[in-house]
C-alpha cells in the first residue's frame, strides 16, 4: 500500500509541475487519459477476482504463484488509476460506455481480441466463464484459467498500447508501456505453462 501511495503521489507531483513527463494540466473527462485510467481500473478487478478463483481450485504452486504476481500487481495498479481520477476529480464510470476513448486502429486489435458476447471489455471473462472456472478444480482448474488469463492479457496490451500512443500524462504513458512489457512476458509464461498441461492459448 506504502509503495501504491508513494508512486500515485510522484505521478501527481509530475503532473503539477508541468514537466516534460507529462501534459501539465488536468485530462479532460473524456481524454484518452481519464479513459484508460477507468477502463484498465474494470479491466484489471476480474484479472484480480480470477486470480484469486484459481488459487483456492488448485494446490500447483507455478500457478498459484503466477496468480498471486498477476494479483498484486494488477491490484496496486488499479489503486495508481483510481487515485489518478480522484486527483483529476473526473468520474470513475463514463456515461458512453468502456474503450470510447480509443480512436479507430490504435488497438491493432486482432480477432482474437475482439470482445465476446457477455463481455464488457474486450479480452475479459464473460460471467458463464467465470461461473466455469468456478467449478473446476486441479489440473482443469490451472488451463481454463491459464487460457482466460492470456486472453485477459491480449485484450490488456492493446488496450495499454492504445494508451502509450494516446494518453498525455507522462506517468500513466510510462505505466502503460510497462503493462505492456510485463502482460508480453507474462503471456509467453502462460503459453508454455499451458504446453506442459498438454494445452495452448485458445
Amino acid at each position: 500500500m506504502v509503495v501504491v501511495v508513494l508512486a500515485l503521489l510522484a505521478g501527481a507531483q509530475a503532473v503539477n509541475r508541468g514537466s516534460d513527463d507529462s501534459a501539465g494540466s488536468t485530462p479532460a473527462a473524456d481524454s484518452a487519459d481519464a479513459g484508460f485510467a477507468r477502463d484498465m481500473a474494470v479491466h484489471h478487478q476480474q484479472a484480480v477476482e480470477m486470480a484469486y478463483t484459481v488459487r483456492d481450485r488448485t494446490g500447483n504452486e507455478d500457478v498459484r504463484r503466477l496468480a498471486y504476481d498477476i494479483a498484486q500487481t494488477q491490484a496496486n495498479q488499479r489503486g495508481m488509476l483510481l487515485g489518478w481520477l480522484d486527483l483529476w476529480a473526473l468520474p470513475k464510470t463514463s456515461p458512453d460506455g468502456y474503450m470510447t476513448w480509443i480512436k479507430g486502429g490504435d488497438t491493432g486489435m486482432n480477432m482474437g481480441q475482439e470482445m465476446k458476447d457477455g463481455s464488457l471489455m474486450p479480452g475479459m471473462a464473460t460471467n458463464t466463464e467465470l461461473n466455469r472456472l468456478r467449478g473446476l478444480n486441479g489440473t482443469q482448474a490451472e488451463i481454463f484459467y491459464l487460457q482466460l488469463m492470456y486472453d485477459h492479457h491480449m485484450g490488456g496490451v492493446a488496450m495499454a498500447r492504445a494508451c502509450a500512443k494516446q494518453c498525455e500524462v507522462g506517468p500513466e504513458k510510462k505505466l502503460a508501456q510497462g503493462m505492456v512489457e510485463a502482460q508480453q512476458a507474462e503471456m509467453e509464461l502462460m503459453t508454455a505453462m499451458l504446453k506442459e498441461r498438454g494445452s495452448a492459448p485458445r
